[in-house]
């Protein structure tokens, strides 16, 4: 009897292995994806502001956060370039392909980035620029810009920095004035990881069942 109870442990942690590990993705929890620009970029963050043209690979560093830190390495992941303050921002619509907004810029000027949204996904990371430069993307797109109160050069500093937005005029508007947030259930859909379907769970209940069944005192007729 003994060696049946253990045969049926086993065989239900196989059969949770075998649904669970696929289930999650590292790529869906910190949203890694490969970008390529035909153009110089401008960025925010901490480290490098203009982007060459070339390919980069964005990942979230904190997705847990109501904060988002922005990741941007080289192609083959061998060099961080900056690190970016951004918060969620809603979209009607998601798409299977990664979206990238931009602000509109003075003629010559890189494009810069505005936000980055992942496939499949409603919300996205809208960055946050320093002050003066929000400003001045607010006065070219005429319209308010999310901006750092004070200048940040640490990275730590990133998720406690004030944050704000900018009008055209230099005045502080509201940050709902930029971005929407997302309805509470898809928030919570897009922030968690795949997770397994309850088939393990009825495949195990149903194998006890079983072993309750044979384990039972049976009765002659």
């Amino acid at each position: 009897m003994k060696v049946f109870t253990k045969c049926l442990i086993v065989v239900c942690v196989l059969a949770v292995s075998l649904f669970v590990l696929p289930g999650a993705s590292a790529d869906d929890w910190n949203k890694k994806t490969v970008v390529t620009f035909s153009a110089p970029v401008e960025v925010p963050g901490v480290g490098a502001q203009v982007l060459p043209a070339g390919t980069y690979v964005f990942k979230l560093l904190d997705s847990l956060s109501d904060r988002h830190i922005v990741q941007i390495f080289n192609k083959d992941e061998t060099q961080l370039l900056t690190t970016i303050l951004a918060i969620p921002n809603y979209r009607l619509h998601s798409t299977d392909k990664t979206v990238i907004t931009f602000k509109e810029r003075a003629q010559g000027e890189p494009e810069a980035i505005r936000a980055w949204f992942y496939p499949g996904n409603q919300s996205g990371e809208e960055f946050v620029y320093s002050k003066a430069k929000a400003l001045e993307l607010a006065k070219v797109a005429n319209e308010p810009v999310l901006a750092m109160s004070v200048p940040i050069a640490d990275v730590d500093a990133l998720k406690t920095t004030p944050i704000e937005a900018v009008s055209p005029a230099g005045e502080p508007v509201p940050v709902a004035a930029v971005v929407e947030a997302p309805p509470v259930q898809i928030a919570k859909l897009e922030t968690l990881p795949q997770t397994a379907s309850n088939l393990p769970l009825l495949f195990c209940v149903g194998l006890l069942s079983l072993g309750a069944a044979g384990l039972l005192p049976k009765h002659s007729v």
